[in-house]
């Protein structure tokens, strides 16, 4: 079984090197590759994993595209037949993850994606262990997952118009329709060197973030729900933000919700282009899925 391991990055070079630092040993095995995806950084990104770890394979955007379009060109022209996908700040904390993997999907033939279990923090866990058990899940972090390539090749690529936010939720949907599981796998963990408690303030991105990610979700009700359905929950959707967010005084967000109901409308014609709706029975027994496990925390 050969492996990928699939990084891409933009401007954060000392979250990549120490990245690939942990990466770098499992390269030993010549059935594991390596692939970075630089998204046109200006921090030497590219001339630094050039000295540092010469085995890596680089691409590199001269300006940037994406890390959606990035993504989609890793995965699209490996020929391994597991892509493990990572976040530049992100890896694992699990010994023998790859051996884990690649034993899971011989086992689990209906698996076409497994969703690890992530640490979110900027410190190590005080405990790796955990008493999780692996189960079906809806959907998946983009941070910590590994592809079964058949299942990669079934499905559409990830929809570079949704830019950022919601094209693991699209995937997912899309593996759904295929007939493929999504399997929550907690034998393998990732620590995410994250502050989550900084990323929840209001920075100056907040208002591109919160209307992406608002946008996105309302682009995957309109592709895949039933009709009635994609109208109720998006109308439920705007009833919430106006109820717990706007009337309760946050009103940064209304220029963000007022940006997704544009792209929205605006984007349109590629919902209506890619609409692929579940039947009524599909629906129920996709709303009857365990929602994905996000977050991670040491057990006592």
């Amino acid at each position: 079984m050969k492996f990928a391991i699939h990084i891409s990055t933009k401007n954060r070079k000392d979250d990549l090197l120490l990245t690939l630092a942990t990466v770098y040993p499992l390269l030993e095995n010549p059935a594991v590759e390596c692939v970075v995806f630089d998204d046109g950084s200006e921090d030497g990104t590219a001339e630094a994993v050039k000295i540092k770890f010469p085995e890596v394979h680089l691409l590199q955007n001269k300006t940037s595209k994406g890390y959606i379009y990035c993504r989609n060109v890793m995965l699209n022209e490996t020929q391994a037949d597991v892509a493990v996908s990572l976040d530049d700040d992100a890896h694992f904390l699990s010994d023998n993850p790859l051996e884990i993997i690649g034993e899971y999907f011989k086992e689990n033939p209906k698996c076409g994606l497994i969703a690890f279990r992530i640490y979110w923090s900027k410190t190590a866990p005080e405990s790796t262990k955990s008493s999780q058990v692996p189960e079906v899940v809806k959907s998946f972090v983009g941070c910590g997952h590994a592809w079964r390539m058949d299942a990669w090749r079934d499905i559409p690529s990830y929809p570079e118009w949704f830019e950022f936010y919601g094209e693991e939720n699209f995937a997912s949907l899309q593996l759904f329709k295929n007939s493929w599981e999504i399997q929550y796998m907690p034998q393998v963990l990732v620590w995410h060197r994250v502050d989550l408690k900084q990323r929840k303030n209001v920075t100056k991105d907040f208002a591109l973030r919160y209307r992406r990610g608002l946008r996105a979700g309302w682009f995957n009700i309109f592709l895949f729900y039933p009709p009635g359905k994609a109208l109720r929950f998006f109308l439920y959707s705007v009833w919430r933000q106006m109820k717990t967010k706007i009337l309760r005084g946050q009103l940064q967000v209304v220029f963000p919700v007022l940006g997704a109901l544009w792209d929205l409308l605006r984007l349109s014609p590629n919902i209506l282009k890619n609409r692929t709706a579940f039947t009524p029975k599909e629906f129920a027994n996709y709303t009857k899925l365990k929602e994905p496990k996000i977050y991670w925390k040491p057990e006592n």
